[in-house]
């Protein structure tokens, strides 16, 4: 069977990149509705929704050099809408002068990203052997602040609330927020263009890789059978991992083919997926599920914390995108490089919310796997 995909022809119906030379900025051609997704969900003009994705493809490909030309005095790194540019944390200001030459914008901050992150694996380290409350949403290195930021749920007392709190002070330094408690975003049965999960459960593929595609690690485990929006049998789980981590692949078979394709939904254009390169945080993103369609935001942060109900689930990408059960395991893209899987979050696409995302090139390092693009 052939999956109910429009491939388009050409640059202007589908987000593209030209990756043209290190002295060039690349530019970012979009199509309309991709534009009006992200006037609806950002607040922007067509203008400036244009212009913010050639500057966040710029902000992609400078933030490896940039991180090297800062070195030990990196301290993170995310992207200002305002100056339209990358920008890059140092410790220390004689690394400024590198950084501003591997385009980005420098600014002073008092921890390094590599202390933050040590302090951060430590309190990943104390929740294995205890787990952490459940009034614990998740926690994040947050380089702006120069802590570990710590959510709990509005309103959530306890002893052991401040015991997991005396803990992750130990580590490092520790800011504490209150913020919903984020859960799985899968669904029973319901229609839509899904796949279903051993007849009952419905997710979200995620990209297309060589042998099959990737999804949410909580949408099945390794065995479970698959079957697509038709009704027929697509192939099974032949990874899964959750909690610890929330991915899957999933190999497919019985006439199944892959296409490098991020479904519209008729609110955009189908995107082609040419890559992964990973978007810095402030980048805008944007996601597809069976259930809430097609709706964008912006990286909120990298390498977080999520505590689930099910368990901790670790190096997760924050987003303020709105999703909803039965979205998960759903693409995340920015232009037309792939960003993760759809895992769980708060809220819905009625009043809002925040959503996490596995990181695609984790996943695929993890199983061996490369992208189908375009």
């Amino acid at each position: 069977m052939r999956r109910r995909i429009a491939l388009a022809a050409g640059g202007a119906a589908v987000l593209t990149a030209s990756l043209i030379s290190a002295a060039l900025a690349p530019v970012a051609q979009a199509s309309p509705g991709l534009i009006a997704a992200m006037q609806r969900d950002l607040g922007l003009t067509a203008g400036q929704a244009s212009a913010r994705l050639t500057q966040e493809m710029t902000a992609s490909r400078v933030m490896p050099a940039a991180q090297r030309a800062a070195g030990a005095a990196f301290g993170g790194a995310w992207f200002d809408p305002a100056r339209g540019k990358l920008v890059v944390g140092v410790t220390d200001p004689a690394a400024a002068a590198a950084v501003r030459q591997a385009g980005a914008e420098p600014t002073p901050v008092a921890v390094s990203a590599a202390r933050l992150d040590a302090a951060k694996a430590e309190i990943d380290m104390s929740a294995k052997t205890e787990p952490a409350p459940a009034a614990v949403s998740g926690w994040r290195a947050d380089p702006r602040s120069g802590s570990v930021v710590v959510a709990v749920r509005p309103g959530a007392h306890g002893s052991d609330v401040e015991e997991f709190l005396v803990r992750a002070r130990k580590s490092g330094p520790v800011t504490v927020v209150t913020a919903p408690k984020a859960e799985p975003f899968a669904a029973g049965t319901v229609g839509g263009d899904p796949y279903y999960i051993n007849g009952n459960t419905r997710c979200s593929i995620g990209f297309s890789v060589h042998g099959g595609f990737v999804s949410a690690g909580h949408c099945g485990g390794t065995g479970s059978s698959v079957v697509g929006w038709d009704g027929s049998a697509m192939g099974n789980f032949a990874g899964s991992s959750f909690p610890g981590n929330d991915y899957a692949f999933i190999r497919i078979g019985n006439g199944w083919w892959t296409a490098p394709v991020v479904l519209g939904w008729g609110t955009v254009s189908d995107a082609l997926v040419r890559g992964s390169w990973v978007a810095p945080v402030g980048t805008s993103v944007c996601r597809s599920g069976s259930t809430t369609h097609w709706h964008c935001g912006t990286v909120l942060g990298h390498n977080e914390t999520v505590n689930y109900s099910q368990g901790a689930v670790h190096q997760m990408t924050r987003t303020n995108v709105c999703a909803e059960p039965g979205d998960s395991g759903g693409s995340f893209i920015t232009g037309d490089q792939a960003q993760g899987v759809t895992s769980g979050g708060w809220g819905n696409c009625g009043s809002g919310g925040e959503t996490w995302f596995q990181p695609v090139n984790e996943i695929l390092q993890n199983y061996g796997l490369s992208l189908v693009t375009a």
